[in-house]
């Protein structure tokens, strides 16, 4: 017969025992998924392949492990990984990269959370990581495939070759070896202290780069027009070389023309020249007039048809508004008061500027140069010094004694440059 004590003692063996049955099928057997009695909630991950991934395998978020991998299901072009999250583990994001990596050289396949972001919305129950957001490892038969394509396409006699030429190249080499190795490290040095520039010359170069590909169209335009132009110069070799063989004779005589023209040539050059300098300072002018001049012509033409004027009128008063700014200073005066007036107000002119959109007037609004030099007395004669000029205001040359001096005999001379010289 049992004592109370062996009682006692059976009965709380029994209760240990059913603890420590419940907590290995709760935790091991996954028995409490069937009675409701989940520690975790399941995520589910869409791969290309398994990449070696089993049933049990780790599932790590930032380094630390947070579950385990469950069911493998195959679909019609991959693989349907669940990820089995304890509940009391990190909240993980929703844009969160799977990566199926190895643990260790053997081999052991884990799946690491990588998350693009710090805040929610978070995985739940039933979430699902695209495949677009997963990477699977290699296999590593491709691998070992890929190192024993590249061995077999190694010579082996060239192999050798090299490996005999590169014994003979250190060959009692290493004092030099070893002064190498020690610039090597003050080049490090020296390029750790110039980190900041480093960066900002790489930062630039960025820059550089990118500016040199959004300009490749026009870089590769360049190339194209290039070659055509190289392509027309090559076809036209025969039209150069006419041209070189009778450029001798045409200068020959482009010279006797001039020759011939002299010393009327001259004095029209001399004149031309004149005509510049006066013209120069009111080149905006000319421009502006040789823009207006076309429509004005072709007004005309269209007043004057088949013999008849045509006329209309268009009601254009204030548009553009009359210009009143710069005229307060001119005091009314009543046109029946025949007293003394005012002094004229010479100082009453449009001062809005041409940008206000009114009718500005004025000749200080019309375009112009700067102020000419003013003409020195004697520059322009045919010989000879005027009185209060200098020697060097006269024409040289041909130009200063026309028709006086023997014809000059070369261009320049024609010109009046430098006496000839």
């Amino acid at each position: 017969m049992l004592t109370i004590g062996t009682r006692i003692k059976n009965i709380a063996f029994l209760i240990v025992g059913a603890i420590a049955m419940c907590y290995v099928g709760l935790n091991y057997a996954d028995l409490g998924g069937y009675v409701g009695l989940r520690n975790y909630y399941v995520v589910k991950v869409d791969l290309p392949q398994a990449g070696g991934l089993a049933k049990n395998a780790d599932v790590t978020y930032r380094g630390t492990s947070i579950g385990r991998v469950g069911a493998l299901d195959l679909t019609g072009d991959g693989v349907i990984a669940d990820l089995r999250i304890r509940k009391s583990a990190p909240k993980v994001p929703e844009n969160t990269q799977a990566v199926v990596a190895n643990r260790s050289a053997i081999g052991e396949q884990y799946i690491d959370l990588r998350p693009r972001t710090g805040g929610g919305p978070y995985l739940a129950a039933g979430s699902v990581i695209p495949r677009s957001s997963s990477t699977t490892p290699a296999p590593i038969t491709d691998l070992l495939t890929s190192v024993d394509n590249l061995a077999a396409s190694v010579p082996t006699d060239s192999l050798r070759t090299v490996v005999a030429e590169l014994g003979r190249a250190f060959a009692g080499e290493g004092p030099n070896l070893q002064v190498l190795l020690d610039e090597s490290h003050t080049f490090t040095e020296a390029a750790d202290r110039n980190i900041a520039p480093t960066r900002s010359l790489i930062g630039d170069g960025q820059t550089v780069l990118r500016t040199q590909d959004e300009e490749s169209g026009a870089l590769k335009a360049f190339g194209r027009n290039a070659r055509l132009l190289s392509q027309q110069l090559r076809a036209s070799d025969p039209a150069f070389r006419r041209l070189v063989s009778t450029a001798p004779d045409a200068a020959g005589e482009l010279q006797g023309l001039v020759r011939d023209l002299d010393p009327s040539m001259s004095v029209l050059v001399a004149n031309l020249l004149t005509t510049s300098r006066v013209l120069q300072p009111r080149t905006d002018g000319l421009e502006q007039l040789l823009a207006k001049l076309p429509a004005a012509v072709a007004m005309g033409t269209t007043v004057a048809r088949g013999g008849r004027l045509n006329f209309g009128m268009v009601n254009t008063f204030f548009n553009p508004l009359p210009c009143t700014s710069g005229y307060g200073g001119t005091k009314y005066r009543n046109g029946l008061d025949t007293s003394a007036g005012p002094a004229l107000n010479t100082a009453a002119r449009c001062t809005a500027p041409a940008s206000s959109g009114v009718n500005v007037r004025g000749a200080a609004n019309a375009p112009h140069g700067p102020v000419p030099d003013a003409a020195r007395p004697g520059s322009v004669l045919g010989g000879g010094t005027a009185a209060g000029a200098s020697a060097n205001t006269a024409l040289p040359g041909a130009l200063a004694l026309p028709g006086v001096a023997p014809g000059p005999s070369g261009m320049s001379a024609l010109l009046g440059l430098n006496g000839g010289h």
